[in-house]
């Protein structure tokens, strides 16, 4: 991914999962987001195991179990008010 090099790619995707999350609904056992993110932020998310293959005709993916896990996480860390 090309990034500028004053952009912390490792936040980047920290903060983009996070926010993915907030669309996510559940569906069935899991959660369900749609796809609104740019499409290298959403493979990259993908190959972290964070999300389904965002390659496909659905206008959502799912979050993986570690996927939300992380989101939850994430969110704390970047956007809790215990900071």
């Amino acid at each position: 991914m090309s990034f500028s090099e004053n952009i912390n790619e490792e936040k980047l995707i920290e903060v983009a999962l996070a926010i993915l999350s907030l669309t996510a609904h559940r569906d069935g056992p899991g959660l369900r987001a749609w796809k609104n993110m740019d499409w290298e932020v959403m493979n990259i998310l993908y190959e972290k195991g964070w999300i389904s293959d965002p390659k496909s005709k659905a206008k959502s993916v799912m979050l993986t179990e570690e996927g939300a896990a992380k989101a939850e996480e994430f969110m704390q860390k970047h956007f809790g008010t215990n900071q």
